[in-house]
């Protein structure tokens, strides 16, 4: 599952919990945001990464141009 789609199920989780006052279901609603929030945050960097080395590759090309 993506980032977006554990929001929402966690979303949804959540909103059922607070009408049926199942705490239960509130919190699994909680962690399933909080996963989706950590998956998006692992994505983030891990496009950081790819763009530092692909920046680190074409600096290093150039130089071998000289």
């Amino acid at each position: 599952m993506d980032s977006n789609t554990d929001d929402v199920k966690g979303r949804v989780k959540e909103a059922v919990g607070d009408l049926t006052d199942n705490d239960r279901l509130k919190r699994e609603g909680q962690t399933d945001r909080k996963v989706g929030q950590a998956k998006e945050f692992i994505d983030e960097v891990g496009e950081k990464a790819k763009d530092l080395v692909d920046d680190v590759k074409d600096k290093l090309h150039r130089t071998d141009k000289k």
